[in-house]
């Protein structure tokens, strides 16, 4: 995969096609500016310009102070993270998370999180684990986000070697969460990776930072972030995040890496209750981001459409997105509401079907996810949003495992 370079913020960037054998000195002494992305072998750069230079390039360069990549309301009201003012995490409960022989179910009864039971009873994560067993193991998914708490007990044992890890946001090597817990974007990743490990417990997880304390960053980073992850041999990429505007950028990152490189990509249909889901998800269904990608919208456990979901005849399934309990940074369970937080659901099942081996082409696994949802337009149900929240709706992990594992 491709080298990247950390340097001054831009104003625009734009991505360029580079001839085989092109050299990145010769990229930038061509153009005069810096090449931010660059893979000669895919044959594209990604360069740097000032605002003198895009206007004088000709080029059709993207504006980055126009064209923000943000969490799409993940944040307001309706996506709130709220701190349950007790510490989950002493005697080291969640050391033993992944540990070999540890119950998570008693009885049919979710003993990790008790909170988290309703949610993951109808999702039939128990059964998904009976069916997996597994649970994750040899698989890594990037969680690109607002960063983790890499020292939270609840991670220990499950994070990607740290020479993996990037901050893109910071421009360093350290992709721990910065900020206030219960303000802006703060704990944001660390609840979307403790999703992806509830649901595979022994899946790993490739931190990669993007976004800042309020929740917000550019494409150029999330772009950066998905070249990295697929480098660094992840199989599963989670973009719990989204922006109104299209990003050319990171739409070709994600072709990338679905169409070249069999990485499974889902992100979400953001929180804005609008008739039309964010980019990037917006292309999932499309064909705009490959076959292997997948946009998840969000429902509650009656299977109604949550209030704050967007939605779209595109839209490809929804996950249970409110009141979602979740490890967050200094060691509290917090309850999110969010599509950010149905997103990680569905990377984690595909995490569990991938360590057990499938019986389907990989190329049709988030195609199977979406089909053997639950049919959420019975009897009049979400009578208003009809074909708008999946064909069919809501994520069934037994379903869907019973249909592609060997």
């Amino acid at each position: 995969m491709g080298s990247q370079t950390t340097a001054a913020r831009p104003s625009h960037v734009v991505q360029v096609r580079v001839p085989a054998g092109t050299t990145r000195e010769q990229v930038e002494a061509t153009y005069g500016a810096p090449a931010l992305m660059f893979d000669a072998q895919e044959g594209y750069a990604v360069l740097g310009l000032s605002a003198a230079q895009a206007r004088g390039s000709g080029l059709r360069a993207q504006n980055l102070a126009e064209t923000p990549e943000s969490n799409l309301g993940a944040f307001s009201a309706s996506a709130i993270a709220t701190m349950q003012g007790r510490t989950m995490w002493i005697k080291g409960d969640f050391s033993l998370w992944t540990a070999e022989g540890r119950t998570m179910w008693i009885k049919g009864q979710y003993d990790l999180i008790p909170e988290n039971n309703l949610n993951f009873q109808i999702i039939r994560l128990e059964q998904a684990h009976t069916l997996a067993p597994k649970l994750g193991q040899g698989i890594k998914v990037a969680v690109i986000d607002t960063g983790v708490d890499v020292d939270h007990p609840a991670l220990a044992g499950s994070l990607a070697p740290a020479g993996e890890w990037r901050d893109f946001y910071a421009g360093d090597t350290n992709p721990d969460e910065e900020g206030v817990l219960g303000e802006g974007g703060y704990g944001h990743g660390t609840g979307v990776a403790g999703i992806v490990l509830q649901i595979a417990p022994k899946a790993t997880i490739l931190p990669l930072r993007v976004l800042g304390p309020d929740g917000s960053g550019d494409v150029l980073h999330v772009a950066q972030a998905i070249d990295w992850a697929v480098a660094r041999g992840a199989q599963v990429i989670n973009l719990s995040l989204g922006s109104e505007e299209r990003s050319a950028i990171v739409q070709d990152a994600i072709k990338r890496a679905t169409e070249k490189n069999n990485v499974l990509v889902v992100a979400s249909a953001g929180n804005e209750n609008r008739p039309a889901i964010s980019y990037p998800a917006h292309d999932m269904a499309s064909g705009g981001a490959g076959e292997r990608s997948l946009s998840v919208g969000s429902v509650n456990t009656a299977g109604l459409k949550s209030p704050f979901s967007n939605y779209s005849s595109n839209l490809e399934m929804v996950a249970l997105g409110e009141n979602v309990y979740t490890p967050g940074p200094d060691g509290m369970l917090v309850s999110w509401s969010g599509t950010s937080m149905a997103t990680p659901m569905a990377a984690g099942g595909l995490a569990l079907a991938l360590s057990q081996g499938i019986d389907v082409p990989l190329k049709d696994l988030t195609k199977k996810m979406a089909e053997k949802s639950y049919d959420l337009y019975n009897n009049g149900m979400n009578a208003p949003y009809k074909d708008k929240l999946g064909k069919k709706g809501l994520m069934n992990l037994e379903a869907f495992l019973k249909d592609v594992l060997k």
